[in-house]
């Protein structure tokens, strides 16, 4: 494996700066190198963004939902999904399924790729995962919950976690009574997201529903939700009584979320010291990740531009950018423009409406 471009020395005194305010954490038996850890998501998780999000402060990072059948049919994109880079350090891969043997199988096989944990998958809202039985829709079946849990956990060795919702809908907010089954059956911990299931990613994070439960959690408990930019990790940071937060689409529109929120004097600030050029570093070592993962260049340009014009996001003139990389079909070309454009921007300041909805569909 090659090593990766070195960032420039400008941008690793910024970094350490910000690294040098992070307090480690043990959570159960796994310590991780700061409060802040990167939520699953779907379609974004993969080996490349996971040591990306890691080099950029991340304390531990969470796999995309990994299918137990796909594990156990001996799937080749599957089994691909689990593989873990050599530089990740707090890596957990997360399964979803319906079946409790099937799930205890899958997590031998996980197990063996090396991951420091594995996490069940209970909160994913989407329809093709739920009318399965699995994601939230486990978290319906309550009576169910211990025997899945102490099956996986029978022959496992490293720890098991858990993410959840706040119940599947506003009439069964069930978190309290699925935390105490947790804690009986041998679970870690448990992350948290704000929502109920039929919420989807509407509406707000409860945020008092996730504080209520710390009162009554008896194990770690991270929070998760509406962790969009820097100043509301950093108060959040301050004010939770949670072991932990997980960002997830924050650090999609801005990889330096996970440093940034280390600075508790941010929100008086209200300025980034990361500026374009920073950005196009990070660019430059996503494809250095992509390119030693994927073997096939298309796939390499599929992962970087969806990443990308992320990144771009809140910039000047970004849906211009966003145009021209959506519509370059060559690799090269498509580094080309992105270098010209986060070079172009000189101190250029992001400027989002972080009250806006974006990515509904999907994730954190």
């Amino acid at each position: 494996m090659n090593e990766p471009r070195p960032f420039s020395p400008e941008l690793t005194e910024k970094m350490n700066f910000f690294r040098g305010k992070a307090e480690k954490i043990k959570l159960g038996q796994i310590s991780f190198d700061s409060k802040l850890i990167l939520a699953p998501m779907a379609g974004i998780c993969n080996l490349p963004y996971r040591v990306l999000m890691e080099d950029l402060g991340a304390g531990g990072t969470v796999s995309e939902l990994i299918s137990c059948h796909g594990i156990n049919y001996g799937n080749a994109r599957t089994l691909d999904m689990l593989k873990i880079h050599k530089r990740e350090r707090n890596v957990g891969i997360q399964l979803f399924g319906e079946d409790p043997e099937s799930m205890a199988k899958a997590a031998i096989v996980a197990e063996s790729y090396g991951p420091k944990f594995l996490d069940i998958n209970m909160g994913c809202p989407v329809a093709k995962v739920v009318t399965k039985g699995g994601g939230s829709a486990l978290m319906k079946e309550v009576s169910a919950l211990a025997p899945l849990f102490e099956g996986m956990r029978k022959n496992m060795k490293v720890p098991l976690s858990i993410k959840i919702r706040t119940g599947w809908d506003a009439n069964s907010r069930n978190a309290a009574e699925i935390l105490k089954i947790a804690r009986e059956s041998g679970i870690e911990w448990v992350a948290i997201h704000g929502r109920t299931r039929t919420q989807q990613y509407t509406g707000f994070a409860d945020w008092d529903f996730i504080e209520s439960l710390n009162d009554v959690k008896q194990l770690p408990l991270i929070g998760n939700g509406d962790l969009h930019h820097p100043f509301g990790v950093s108060e959040r940071l301050k004010s939770s009584k949670c072991d932990a937060l997980m960002i997830a689409r924050g650090a999609l529109r801005n990889p330096f979320i996970f440093l940034e929120s280390l600075d508790p004097e941010y929100e008086q600030k209200k300025k980034s010291v990361f500026l374009g050029k920073d950005y196009w570093e990070v660019v430059q070592r996503l494809y250095d990740y992509c390119s030693e993962h994927f073997p096939e260049e298309r796939t390499i340009l599929v992962q970087l531009r969806k990443l990308v014009v992320w990144f771009a996001a809140g910039f000047p003139h970004a849906a211009a950018f966003r145009s021209q990389i959506f519509t370059c079909q060559d690799l090269a070309d498509s580094m080309k423009l992105s270098e010209d454009y986060f070079l172009s921007l000189g101190t250029s300041q992001k400027s989002i409406n972080y009250d806006e909805v974006f990515m509904s569909s999907g994730h954190g």
